[in-house]
């Protein structure tokens, strides 16, 4: 027979997923249900078992390792069909040499164009169009990195024009041709602050912090941007040390800090969710991955976790192992461990 397991945060929020019947949750775990041996998606409509006759499991392969078998009404092992729906949209997007029309995407999966608005948006975060936004950037972006040059890279990318593109880009912070030039025509101020978990290392531009990190030096954020001009002082970086400091030995005051960063599409979709992570609670990173609409890219949202650059405000902290450990921290888990505890006292 099997034991059930002692309530913990992780599963609190899985067992409030599955009242809520959220399909957001769907490939980020399994519900096994000990009283009639069957283990089912959260989303799944079927009457909600007693919690104590709960326990939740990484996937289907693991629920069946301790003796479940799969729920024949919502079919936990199976892709949906509204979940092949997405995944043909993406498919569509990323082949097709021009952006297909919401029309044209709903009449190859079947679904009404509103309908079709709806389950993508659901399943990614993004409207069909903003996807191929995006992807369009993260094209471009790539290019770029590469040595192309920004009109290259504007057309290759799938822009119109070069005032698409910049527009697509404004909000994004550091322009393309600066940070594929190593931060050319931009000016960085940074300081290396002592904080009570050891020296930290600031760096902003005009529009937001660009760099924090633990144990880094200048000479460390000059290998990052050989190109760009480095400056020390001044009344409104000050004021921004004061807020960065402050966030560190108190991390629940770290959102309003303005930040200039960027990434792929995919690792800002992961850098956006750790920032909705409330101070004290965590997330493993099948949770991260399941919320950015990408539920079988576990290996990547770690990957784009390890990526921030930009330690506690974007609480990458925040994210741990399926079982509870900690798991990995750029910074060593001593800090990670610190700014954790910080946060559930509160």
């Amino acid at each position: 027979m099997l034991a059930t397991m002692s309530p913990d945060p992780t599963d609190e929020r899985r067992w409030r997923a599955v009242l809520a019947r959220d399909r957001g949750a769907d490939g980020a775990f399994v519900t096994g249900v000990l009283s009639t041996g069957i283990y089912c998606r959260p989303s799944c409509p079927a009457r909600h078992p007693a919690r104590g006759n709960v326990r939740f499991f990484a996937d289907g392969a693991a629920a069946r390792a301790a003796g479940l078998r799969p729920c024949k009404r919502c079919t936990p092992d199976e892709v949906s069909r509204e979940e092949a729906a997405a995944r043909s949209v993406i498919s569509l997007i990323r082949t097709a040499e021009a952006t297909p029309s919401l029309a044209r995407l709903a009449e190859a999966t079947g679904y009404s164009p509103a309908h079709l608005q709806r389950l993508f948006t659901r399943a990614t975060g993004l409207s069909p169009a903003a996807y191929a936004r995006a992807l369009r950037r993260e094209r471009a972006e790539a290019a770029l990195s590469h040595g192309a040059s920004v009109t290259a890279a504007i057309y290759d990318a799938g822009f119109s024009a070069p005032s698409r593109f910049y527009a697509a880009m404004e909000h994004r912070g550091m322009i393309p041709s600066a940070r594929a030039k190593g931060g050319a025509g931009i000016t960085i101020r940074w300081a290396v602050i002592a904080t009570s978990l050891g020296p930290m290392l600031v760096a902003a531009t005009d529009r937001g912090v660009c760099r924090l990190a633990f144990n880094e030096t200048g000479e460390d954020l000059a290998a990052r941007f050989p190109k760009a001009m480095f400056s020390q002082g001044g009344a409104d970086f000050a004021r921004l040390l004061e807020q960065v400091v402050a966030a560190v030995e108190n991390p629940r005051s770290a959102s309003a800090i303005p930040l200039d960063v960027r990434g792929t599409a995919f690792q800002e979709a992961v850098w956006r969710e750790l920032r909705r992570i409330p101070p004290g609670e965590t997330r493993s990173y099948a949770e991260i991955a399941a919320a950015v609409g990408r539920p079988g890219a576990v290996r990547a949202a770690g990957s784009a976790n390890g990526a921030n650059p930009v330690a506690v405000l974007v609480p990458c902290h925040r994210v741990i192992r399926a079982d509870g450990s900690l798991g990995g921290y750029a910074y060593g888990l001593a800090i990670k461990e610190a700014l954790l505890k910080r946060e559930k006292q509160g």
